[in-house]
């Protein structure tokens, strides 16, 4: 995992097609950068104001969207001697994007907003409860009620 960089996270515009009946919002194809591989795509619901954090995928490699609501991701990178920076984004609906992340990028999230928040991973292995790392919110000191906006 030390090859774990910020660099490696990549966001990616997505197209909004409009329709009168609804619009068609594209995800992903696998000419697209970032994908790799299927394992399974599942969604995931964060409340309004909830922190989901931290966790780190040792082989997952992930495609996050967000096409309702909007959420704030959060990133770290853990090396032997501090913790260095942080990296926020936020995508959802007014910010249409895919995030790509690698493994080994520590991260969590935050509900935005006035209501539930879902989110699309995409990833490129199935679950596998034994390829996370897991630490409690309170472990790494981030202060999610002043992020200095992206």
């Amino acid at each position: 995992m030390s090859n774990a960089k910020f660099d490696n996270i990549v966001s990616v515009p997505l197209a909004k097609i409009q329709n009168t009946n609804g619009n068609i919002m594209r995800i992903l194809k696998n000419s697209d950068e970032g994908f790799s591989s299927f394992g399974e795509a599942y969604f995931s619901e964060i409340n309004a104001g909830a922190i989901k954090a931290w966790k780190r995928h040792t082989k997952m490699y992930m495609n996050l969207v967000v096409p309702i609501g909007s959420v704030r991701f959060v990133f770290f990178i853990e090396n032997q001697e501090i913790l260095l920076n942080f990296k926020v984004i936020e995508i959802g609906e007014q910010n249409y994007q895919r995030l790509f992340v690698p493994p080994g990028i520590w991260f969590g999230m935050q509900g935005l907003g006035v209501s539930k928040s879902l989110i699309l991973n995409i990833s490129s292995t199935e679950h596998d409860p034994h390829e996370i790392d897991r630490r409690e919110a309170s472990s790494i000191m981030f202060d999610w009620d002043n992020v200095i906006k992206p």
